[in-house]
């Protein structure tokens, strides 16, 4: 099977998510056939909920979808850098590869601050790929917060 990013059709769900007036993260969860089998954008306002991120959002209907707690073979791709709760979330669904757009110095968790998967409590390290679409994805942020001081 060839390569194929799948960074548009999260770039698609960040978009959805600050039309919601959600800091614009989307994500998708790839199976091993290269079907996207769950895509989600941050709603925690929506839902009143802080771990409604779009990477658990996405994890937990690829999760349900498959029948699993544990999605090995699976990829997941976000426009942003995981945060810490994130990271861990990937780690413990056993995704065997991150595709990420933009880093997040403030509140990453992969590269950035505590850097969840170089600890040894860390039981599966995904293989990590960072800045695709990292571009239109910082954009998309830098937007949507400059609407919001405005």
């Amino acid at each position: 099977m060839t390569y194929r990013s799948h960074m548009d059709a999260a770039l698609a769900e960040a978009r959805a998510a600050a039309a919601r007036g959600e800091v614009p993260v989307g994500a998708v969860v790839v199976a091993p056939d290269g079907r996207i089998v769950a895509r989600a954008g941050n709603r925690t306002r929506e839902l009143a909920d802080p771990t409604a991120h779009a990477e658990i959002l996405a994890l937990r209907a690829a999760c349900a979808a498959a029948g699993s707690e544990r999605l090995p073979g699976y990829r997941l791709y976000v426009t942003l850098e995981p945060c810490p709760m994130c990271a861990a979330a990937i780690g413990q669904a056993r995704i065997a590869r991150l595709y990420y757009g933009a880093a997040d110095p403030k509140s990453g968790g992969v590269a950035q601050g505590p850097r969840i998967f170089a600890h040894p409590q860390s039981h599966h390290v995904p293989e990590i790929y960072d800045g695709i679409g990292a571009e239109a994805a910082a954009a998309l942020l830098k937007d949507f917060f400059a609407g919001r001081r405005d």
